[in-house]
C-alpha cells in the first residue's frame, strides 16, 4: 500500500525577511539623508600683498576679457570658453596675450567658486585678483645654455621628506572620521543588532517547537 504524502506547507519567516530586506534599505536611506557618504574637498588659494600686486600689474599683456554677471547656469557657456582660452595660452605658453575675468555686481558666489575651480583644473601657475577682476597670464620660460654641462636630476621636497608623517596623519584622520560616523548613527546600529539577536532567538525557538 502506497502512503499518501502530504504537501508540506511553505514556511515564511517574516522577521528574518524584514531584517534582510527592509532594515538595510532604511539604513542606506538614512545615511543618504544625513550625507554620510558625502566627500568634501577643498583647494588652497592665497592673495598677494600690495607690493606683489603692483609688480604683477606692471606686466603688460593683451587681455581677453570675460564678463561674468549672473548665475552659473546662465554663464555656463562663458565659463566653458574661459576654460578653453586658459588651456590654449598655457599649452602655447603665450606671453603676449592673457585673460581677464571681470566679476559683475550681480554675479553669484557659485560663479566665483567655479572660476577658481577652473584655474585649479587647468593648473594655471600665475593669476591674481585685482578688485573685481581676475588676471591670468603666463611667464616666459627660463632659457638654458647648452654649455652648462650635464644635468643630474634628483628628487626632493616636502612629500618625500615627510611621507611617513603625512601618511600617519591621513590614517588618523580617516580613523577619526569612521569613529564619528559610528557615534552619529549608533542608534541604528544598536537597533539592527537587536533585530539580529531577536531573529536568531525566534529561529532557534521555532526549530525546537517544530
Amino acid at each position: 500500500m502506497i502512503e499518501r504524502r502530504e504537501k508540506r506547507k511553505k514556511i515564511f519567516y517574516v522577521p528574518g525577511m524584514i531584517s534582510l530586506i527592509l532594515i538595510p534599505f532604511f539604513c542606506f536611506y538614512h545615511f543618504y539623508k544625513v550625507d554620510a557618504f558625502k566627500v568634501e574637498s577643498c583647494f588652497g588659494i592665497s592673495f598677494p600683498d600690495a607690493i606683489q600686486k603692483k609688480g604683477f600689474l606692471a606686466i603688460k599683456r593683451n587681455y581677453q576679457v570675460f564678463n561674468l554677471n549672473s548665475t552659473e547656469d546662465l554663464e555656463r557657456q562663458k565659463l566653458n570658453e574661459l576654460q578653453l582660452a586658459l588651456r590654449k595660452i598655457k599649452r602655447e605658453n603665450d606671453t603676449v596675450n592673457a585673460i581677464k575675468v571681470h566679476l559683475g555686481t550681480k554675479m553669484r558666489y557659485e560663479v566665483y567658486v567655479r572660476v577658481l575651480e577652473i584655474f585649479a583644473i587647468e593648473g594655471m601657475p600665475v593669476f591674481i585678483q585685482n578688485d573685481n577682476d581676475f588676471l591670468v597670464l603666463m611667464m616666459p620660460k627660463p632659457k638654458f645654455k647648452n654649455d652648462s654641462g650635464k644635468i643630474v636630476s634628483f628628487k626632493c621636497g616636502y612629500w618625500e621628506a615627510n611621507k611617513d608623517f603625512i601618511l600617519e596623519e591621513e590614517r588618523k584622520r580617516q580613523l577619526e572620521y569612521n569613529l564619528s560616523l559610528y557615534k552619529k548613527n549608533w542608534v541604528l546600529l544598536l537597533a539592527y543588532s537587536g533585530l539580529v539577536f531577536l531573529n536568531i532567538f525566534a529561529l532557534v525557538k521555532f526549530n525546537k517547537n517544530r
